[in-house]
Order: C-alpha cells, then sequence, then structure tokens
C-alpha cells in the first residue's frame, strides 16, 4: 500500500476467527456485543521500543471466517475475494482511514478500498 506512507518490510498480524471470538473482541474493545466482520487494532507501541526492533508493527486485525463467507455468498462473490476486501478495509483503518464520524470519510475510504481492490483485479460490490 505505497499511497499510505506504509514503510516497506512492515508487518502486519492477521487472526482468522469466529463469530464468538470477534464478538468478545468488539465488545472487549469497543463495548459493542455482538459479532462483526473485521476489526483493526493499530500498534501503539512507543517509537523508541519499536526503534529497538527489527520490525516494524502497523497492527493487528481480526477477521471473522464464518461472517466473510456469509458475505461472499450474499453478494454472489468468492471468499477470497471476500477477505482481500476485508484485510484492505482493515488496513486502511489502521492507516488512519475511518467511515464512522463523516459521509465524506466513508466516501475516502470506500475510494482507496475500490483503489485496492482494483489494482488486485477485484471487484466488491457491499
Amino acid at each position: 500500500m505505497a499511497g499510505e506512507n506504509v514503510e516497506a518490510g512492515t508487518a502486519l498480524a492477521v487472526l482468522l476467527t469466529g463469530d464468538d471470538e470477534i464478538r468478545q473482541l468488539n465488545n472487549q474493545f469497543l463495548g459493542i456485543d455482538e459479532p462483526t466482520d473485521v476489526l483493526s487494532f493499530p500498534d501503539e507501541s512507543d517509537d523508541f521500543v519499536q526503534a529497538l526492533s527489527e520490525e516494524k508493527l502497523l497492527g493487528d486485525i481480526a477477521i471473522s471466517l464464518p461472517t466473510a463467507r456469509r458475505q461472499a455468498d450474499a453478494v454472489s462473490h468468492s471468499l477470497d475475494a471476500e477477505l482481500a476486501h476485508l484485510l484492505t478495509h482493515g488496513i486502511l483503518h489502521l492507516c488512519g482511514y475511518d467511515h464512522v464520524n463523516s459521509d465524506e470519510e466513508e466516501a475516502t475510504m470506500r475510494a482507496r478500498e475500490e483503489h485496492y481492490l482494483g489494482d488486485l483485479h477485484l471487484v466488491h460490490d457491499h
């Protein structure tokens, strides 16, 4: 994601999980007691600690596989395409994009998703 000021070699942790675990994470961190498709957790290590490490970490992403399957089925595309969308969505959150505060932010984030999914030759219809 060269256009997002992410250094080459930056690491990302991805958890593929079920609805129960993602519901617990959603409740623990956002106070929402229901499953969701994807959650993002930016790395909040201080710069000094990161400078001592060989690896830069962008953050963590959790994706619910059952929810991803349901969403893929609902729009008649592959699970791989849905996972690519959710991963892209999560990475954009880690890069500072959001979609809950305004229609403008949502449109900007959607445009970035479409840009990167287009680079992968994937179309997303949510």
